[in-house]
């Protein structure tokens, strides 16, 4: 277990859970997400846009690499999956350096390209309704983002 782990008990939990994590982002902001297939990544995600003001319908962006949404701060969703034994850059620097958060899906198969300094947030499916998210944040500012969703009222 993480030193930070929440879980949630229900779709609309996940929901809110992201959508006071990007009430706490600044532009250029980078969260990578993993866990296995129905772990809850997209639904996260759409949590996240959410809270961003996206009003598009997020979903997966797994044969398109990338799908950038406009909100208040845009969002870059990626999907790493397909990228797993590919060492091609497909300009990830210019996502992770922009004016959006960028969150990224299977961010193990791109680890290389990661900066240094970003949230890892892995989801575990406990069962039907019920999540683990385990934060591990890499920079002090996102260990400022973490403690500060510790302490949130979700």
């Amino acid at each position: 277990m993480s030193d930070y782990q929440l879980k949630t008990y229900t779709a609309l939990e996940t929901t809110r859970l992201a959508q006071t994590l990007a009430e706490l982002l600044k532009p250029g902001d980078l969260i990578t997400l993993d866990g296995e297939l129905g772990a809850g990544k997209t639904t996260f995600t759409k949590g996240l846009g959410t809270g961003l003001g996206i009003k598009r319908t997020i979903n997966s962006p797994t044969f398109t690499i990338v799908k950038e949404y406009e909100g208040e701060l845009p969002l870059y969703h990626m999907d790493a999956y397909r990228l797993e034994d590919s060492d091609e850059d497909i300009g990830f620097e210019d996502y992770f350096d922009g004016e959006g958060i960028t969150v990224v899906e299977w961010a193990t198969y791109i680890e290389e390209f990661l900066p240094n300094e970003r949230l890892m947030i892995t989801i575990k499916y406990i069962d039907e309704h019920t999540r683990a998210f385990d934060f591990t944040p890499f920079g002090e500012h996102y260990q400022w983002v973490v403690k500060a969703l510790m302490h949130s009222d979700l």
